[in-house]
């Protein structure tokens, strides 16, 4: 018969015994891959108009981070770009803005591709605006406005009789809405849409503002043209006559009339324009087999104004691929908590 003491002694080695396999069992638990890209490249794409750089460049830092390769960004307009990402030629963008996309989106779309993550929520705001001066002179308060003779000889800077709007280049989506906008408001006759390089033209419309000289033209948030001119204290908003939505924003027309618009001429004011999610789109695939970008697409996002801030820097001159790749460096110590959690998420999908 064992004694009390031997079988106390005995307890405790078999208790030691299953703590020690307990601890051993812990640690053949495999940790997290700290680059689960390794080994794999990534092909980004990029929107042609500058102030989405910054985007795509962040994003692909943190592809990099997670060890893929990333390849340069193809430049690509919005419809060309929809119809690459389903036929596989690319595997994501930073720059999908719905719903002013929807209409260029191929019909396989919801088959090969999807939006994989939302990088600003309803903070994308677009309109027309003016600058104050000549709002308060000609009582502006609607693209109507530009119907009457005063008005348009005012913004008439090439003498064809019509009001010179800045508006978008070919194949943007804003570019769809505005040619829409004049038709059904029957402004083809008063407004003459400038579609040439965006930011030359409004580069032209400051130089013409700080002439004292009267501007009009269409603009998005974030972008550096409301830091430049300042909706309220140097530009208003101004509204559309009536909600006449496009094919793509039917459904969203409640969101095209907005309350509390800084600079705005009336509020709530009619803009034309729904709010709008900026997001990553992405080929399904790909996302598929690589869930450490999914998963990193799905928790990742960038703060409007850090956008709009970045976005002025680059208007400034500091504008070339070296530049932009420094703003990335510099957002990220800034936010280094922030991006190191994002990266962790993305880790653990490849345990």
């Amino acid at each position: 018969m064992k004694s009390r003491t031997g079988l106390s002694i005995l307890n405790r080695i078999l208790v030691l015994t299953l703590l020690l396999g307990l601890v051993l069992l812990g640690s053949c638990e495999k940790a997290p891959d700290e680059t689960p890209g390794k080994g794999k490249a990534v092909r980004p794409a990029r929107a042609t108009w500058t102030t989405g750089f910054f985007l795509e460049a962040i994003y692909s830092r943190a592809l990099e981070d997670l060890g893929y390769t990333v390849e340069d960004a193809k430049n690509l307009a919005n419809p060309i770009f929809y119809q690459s990402l389903v036929n596989d030629d690319v595997d994501f963008w930073a720059n999908g803005w719905f719903p002013l996309h929807n209409t260029q989106l191929p019909k396989n779309f919801d088959e090969k591709a999807i939006i994989a993550g939302t990088i600003v929520k309803a903070g994308a705001i677009q309109g027309y605006l003016v600058d104050k001066a000549s709002v308060e002179k000609y009582g502006i308060k609607s693209l109507d406005d530009f119907k009457r003779d005063e008005v348009k000889k005012a913004f008439d800077s090439n003498g064809d009789g019509k009001a010179d709007l800045v508006a978008c280049p070919p194949g943007w989506g804003c570019e769809k809405v505005i040619t829409h906008h004049l038709k059904v408001y029957d402004m083809e006759d008063h407004i003459n849409p400038i579609k040439a390089g965006y930011t030359a033209s409004m580069a032209d419309a400051l130089a013409r503002y700080n002439a004292k000289e009267p501007v009009f033209f269409y603009t998005w948030t974030p972008n550096w043209t409301v830091n430049r001119l300042a909706p309220d204290k140097d530009v208003m908003w101004i509204n559309v006559p009536e909600i006449n939505p496009t094919e793509g924003q039917k459904g969203f027309e409640k969101a095209m009339v907005l309350k509390g618009v800084a600079g705005a001429v009336t509020d709530p004011i009619k803009m034309g324009f729904p709010a709008n999610d900026i997001s990553v789109v992405a080929n399904k695939e790909f996302l598929k087999k690589n869930p450490a970008a999914k998963r990193l697409f799905e928790v990742m996002s960038i703060p409007l104004e850090d956008i709009a801030k970045q976005n002025n820097r680059m208007f400034a001159g500091e504008n070339s691929q070296e530049e932009i790749e420094q703003h990335v460096t510099e957002w990220i110590a800034l936010n280094k908590d922030k991006w190191e959690s994002w990266l962790a998420e993305a880790r653990k999908t490849a345990k």
